[in-house]
C-alpha cells in the first residue's frame, strides 16, 4: 500500500476491491499505465482498513465477494468516508443500475469490461469529483468573503461605543450557544451565529454626541436612540439572504420586553421571534460587563443578579432559564475575548446613567 502521507495529492488515488486477482492485476496494469495511484483489496474488510489507513478519491469494488460483499461496502463508504463509488458486479439481472445508484455509487460497470472502458469511466468519476470540490471551494471562499463584508459594516456601526470588533464576535458566540442549548434546529444555530452582530447596526443612524454622551440622557435623547432598532431593520429590509433575514428580525426585536413594556412596537412573549428573545439577553449581559462610555463594567454577580431579577419582565423565562444555568460558559466566553474588568461588588459604583436605569 502507498504511504498515504507522501503520495503526491495531484495523482487520483484509487482503491480496488475485488477476490479475483485476474481482475486486480488487470486494474493495475490499465490504471496504473493512465497514472493512477492504485491499492488493492480482497474484501470488504480488508478494503475498511485501507480506508482507515489513506484517503482514496475512488473505490472501484466488486459486489459478489466472500464474507462483506460490495453492497455493504458501499453503504459504509457512503457514510463514514469520502471516496466515490464505482460498483462492478456480473450479476447484472439480480441488481439494477438505479438500485446501485441509489446506494451513493457514481457509477456501475458490467462484467466483463474492457480495460479502457474502466479508465473512462474512473476518469470520468474523478473529473466531477474535481468539479464538485473546485464548486465547494468557490463557494466556501463566496461566503467567508460576504461574512466578511458583514462584520465590516457593523464594526463601522459599533466602533464608536463598543470594544472594537470584540462584541460582535462575542454577540455570535453568545447566541450560538444559547440556540444549541435550546435544541432548535443546525440551521438556526449557524444562521443566528452570523446575523446577531448586526442587532445595533442602526446605531450607524444615532449622532455620536448621544451615543458616546458620559451623563445621563434626556428623554429625548433616549427616544433619538430608541430609533435605532428601525434604522437597522430599514437597513436590512428586503434581503433574499437567511442571515440578513433573521438580521433584520433581530435588529427590530432585540429591546421588545418579554412583558410588552419593550421597544418600538410594545410586543410581548413568544410574539417576540426567538431570535431577537436570545439576543435581548445575550446583548444585555455583555453590555453589562463591558465597559462603556457612560459605565464600568458590572461584577459578575451583580449582572446575575440583574438577570434573575428581568425573568418573565424584560426576559424569556425558559431561556434565561437556560442562560442562569450556564451562566459560568457565557462568562468564559466573556473572558476569552476582549478584557473583562468587573469590579468586585464591595469596589463597584453606579454611574450616574446607570442609576437612572436608561
Amino acid at each position: 500500500m502507498t504511504d498515504f502521507f507522501s503520495a503526491d495529492p495531484g495523482i487520483p488515488r484509487i482503491l480496488i476491491v475485488d477476490d479475483e486477482p485476474m481482475i486486480r492485476d488487470l486494474l493495475e496494469q490499465a490504471l496504473g499505465k493512465t497514472g493512477h495511484d492504485c491499492s488493492f483489496a480482497e474484501n470488504g474488510k480488508t478494503a475498511l482498513k485501507e480506508l482507515a489507513l489513506a484517503s482514496f478519491d475512488v473505490v472501484v469494488t466488486d459486489i459478489d465477494m466472500p464474507g462483506m460483499d460490495g453492497i455493504e461496502l458501499s453503504k459504509i463508504i457512503k457514510i463514514d468516508f469520502s471516496a466515490d463509488i464505482i460498483v462492478m458486479t456480473g450479476q447484472i439481472r439480480s441488481y439494477q443500475y438505479d438500485e446501485i445508484i441509489t446506494l451513493g455509487a457514481s457509477d456501475f460497470v458490467e462484467k466483463p469490461f474492457s480495460p479502457r472502458e474502466m479508465v473512462l469511466r474512473v476518469d470520468r468519476v474523478i473529473r466531477e469529483r474535481r468539479l464538485r470540490q473546485i464548486a465547494a471551494k468557490a463557494h466556501e471562499e463566496l461566503r467567508e468573503s460576504y461574512i466578511d463584508s458583514i462584520h465590516r459594516l457593523v464594526m463601522a456601526a459599533e466602533y464608536k461605543d463598543e470594544d472594537t470588533g470584540d462584541h460582535i464576535v462575542r454577540i455570535g458566540k453568545y447566541c450560538s450557544l444559547m440556540a444549541d442549548k435550546l435544541d432548535l434546529p443546525r440551521e438556526f444555530i449557524d444562521t443566528i451565529y452570523y446575523a446577531a452582530p448586526m442587532h445595533d447596526i442602526g446605531k450607524i443612524g444615532i449622532p455620536d454626541i448621544i451615543l458616546l454622551k458620559p451623563g445621563m440622557l434626556t428623554h429625548i435623547e433616549f427616544e433619538t436612540i430608541k430609533t435605532h432598532t428601525q434604522i437597522g431593520a430599514r437597513l436590512l429590509s428586503r434581503s433574499k439572504s437567511k442571515i440578513l433575514q433573521m438580521a433584520h428580525e433581530i435588529a427590530l426585536t432585540h429591546h421588545e420586553k418579554f412583558n410588552g413594556k419593550g421597544y418600538p412596537y410594545q410586543l410581548g412573549g413568544t410574539g417576540i421571534p426567538i431570535s431577537g428573545r436570545i439576543v435581548a439577553i445575550a446583548d444585555t449581559f455583555d453590555a453589562l460587563t463591558s465597559k462603556r462610555p457612560y459605565k464600568e463594567p458590572y461584577p459578575p454577580d451583580l449582572v446575575l443578579d440583574i438577570l434573575k431579577k428581568e425573568r418573565g419582565e424584560q426576559f424569556d423565562p425558559d431561556i434565561l432559564d437556560m442562560f442562569v444555568d450556564n451562566f459560568d460558559t457565557f462568562l468564559d466566553i466573556r473572558g476569552n475575548i476582549g478584557i473583562f474588568e468587573g469590579k468586585s461588588l464591595q469596589d463597584f459604583i453606579l454611574s450616574e446613567r446607570d442609576k437612572s436605569g436608561i
